[in-house]
């Protein structure tokens, strides 16, 4: 028999919202799919004649009616029946089940196909293509079985999918695995509609604890409110609100380094620029790139201020940290300055204890018998007193001899502040300019004739020697002979002063 034109239905149908198939059918189990009918039944097969008594009549009208209350049964089956039935004739009713029966399947059939095409995967799409070129025998067969068989294929590709994902989270991933190992369509299909939500859910738990455990404070209380909220809330936070709370975080941080007076020129300026853009983006941009390579080059500035100013040892030890990694010029600024300076110091005294005068010798020789702070404290105190010791006990009138070699090769710390470049390193201030030029512990001044000079602290077990600024108690320096003669000097005229 000819069938009726259906372009248009059809059409319509795939505007339709998309029908999903039975979540665990099979072909097995589920030999019709849910919205089509099923092939022809009852009296479909009864010959193409008029009803001889009105016992056929009621027989076809009877089974009209059972296809109308059948929920298989599609859109257009259940639109023929109807009218077949408000005829309410016995040929309008024979009509129906002989040929318009067909028909409407048919339409269904190729509806539901569309459907299916829409919303199914690369082997569902190919087998439903398939099926609407071919006959009204080949969408029964589709729709009764090849969609399932198709569909295993897809749930196997995305089954494997999942498990070569790196992001996929261990539960999903051992779910995933013994799915594709009993390796049965029932199998995968249980996991990919009922398990893998819970999998997930219990991944993105452990991802948002981890989250929480490495956030600032906007991320670990967002990462608390999802947490205590439902999965759909801890979906939404693991894939965007955890980016939006460390937004918050970078400015704060950011803002934090602007404020801090240790941090160094290229960390300042790149953290400003990230500030002023605002975005998202570029706040994390700064806090994950720019921040460690403008501390480093922070850091490196310090170092060649130091080098620059430093004795033997200092400009030894900042040479090699120099050529050597972050970690080595890190480690410099924060521990190897103060132990170079240390040894220029006691170079500094040896040669004092040698040229000095006998005051200056024994105060020189006393000191090096000390530990580092009792050598920084000669160099700071001691030395002037002592000359000017050796100065008092010279002959009246008599100039002393101002020896070069007992001059210090770096200004004394009274003259110097904290001054000069420092580096945030790893999150910390690393001070790579001046140390105060005291000993941890000593303050105080002496005041004489010499003048006076006053002592800051520093930490236990440093020298209070200089930093970037070149000051303290490297090896020697104008501003130290400056200021060790000048009160020589004063000492000097007072006394010819008072004996003329």
């Amino acid at each position: 028999m000819k069938l009726p034109k259906v372009s248009a239905v059809v059409a319509a149908a795939v505007l339709a919202p998309a029908v999903l198939f039975p979540s665990s059918a099979s072909a097995a189990d589920a030999p019709r799919p849910t919205g089509a009918s099923g092939p022809d039944t009852g009296s479909a097969g009864t010959p193409d004649a008029a009803p001889t008594d009105a016992g056929q009549e009621d027989l076809d009208r009877a089974e009209v009616r059972r296809i109308l209350a059948d929920k298989a049964s599609g859109v257009s089956v259940r639109e023929a029946a109807e009218k077949a039935l408000a005829a309410g004739t016995a040929a309008a009713l024979r009509e129906f089940l002989t040929t318009g029966l067909q028909n409407a399947r048919y339409i269904d059939y190729r509806v539901d196909t569309l459907r299916i095409l829409g919303v199914g995967g690369p082997a569902v799409k190919k087998a439903a293509e398939t099926a609407l070129r071919g006959s009204y025998e080949d969408l029964v067969k589709f729709l009764e079985e090849g969609q399932y068989t198709a569909r295993a294929q897809d749930d196997r590709a995305e089954v494997e999918r999942i498990l070569a994902d790196p992001a996929t989270g261990r539960s999903v991933r051992e779910g995933a695995q013994k799915a594709l190992d009993a390796g049965t369509p029932t199998a995968l299909r249980h996991f990919l509609e009922v398990d893998l939500k819970g999998f997930r859910h219990s991944d993105y738990r452990v991802r948002t604890a981890q989250i929480f455990g490495a956030g600032g404070p906007a991320v670990k209380e967002a990462a608390l409110q999802a947490l205590d909220g439902s999965y759909e809330e801890i979906v939404a936070f693991v894939e965007k609100g955890q980016y939006t709370a460390r937004a918050q975080d970078d400015r704060a941080e950011i803002e934090r380094l602007l404020a801090d007076p240790a941090t160094g020129p290229g960390v300042r300026e790149a953290g400003q620029k990230a500030l002023d853009t605002g975005t998202p983006a570029a706040l994390r941009h700064f806090v994950e790139t720019e921040l460690p390579v403008q501390r480093e080059h922070d850091a490196r500035v310090a170092l060649s201020q130091i080098m620059a100013k430093g004795g033997p040892e200092v400009r030894a030890a900042a040479n090699a940290a120099m050529d050597g990694s972050y970690a080595d010029v890190v480690k410099f600024l924060q521990e190897g300055q103060y132990t170079a300076r240390a040894k220029d110091n006691r170079a500094q005294v040896a040669q004092i204890a040698e040229t000095g005068g006998p005051a200056v010798k024994k105060a020189a020789l006393a000191a090096l018998d000390g530990n580092e702070q009792v050598v920084a404290t000669f160099l700071v105190e001691g030395w002037a007193k002592a000359r000017a010791e050796d100065e008092a006990a010279a002959k009246p009138g008599t100039e002393p001899t101002a020896r070069p070699t007992e001059q210090p090769t770096t200004a004394p710390a009274a003259q110097t502040g904290q001054t000069g470049q420092s580096a945030v390193t790893g999150g910390q201030v690393v001070q790579a300019a001046a140390r105060t030029t005291a000993v941890t512990g000593t303050t105080g001044s002496t005041t004489g004739t010499t003048g006076s000079t006053t002592t800051a602290t520093a930490r236990p077990g440093q020298l209070a020697a200089t930093g970037a600024e070149g000051l303290g108690l490297e090896a020697g320096g104008a501003a130290a002979a400056l200021a060790a003669g000048a009160a020589l000097v004063v000492v000097s005229r007072r006394r010819r002063a008072e004996e003329s």
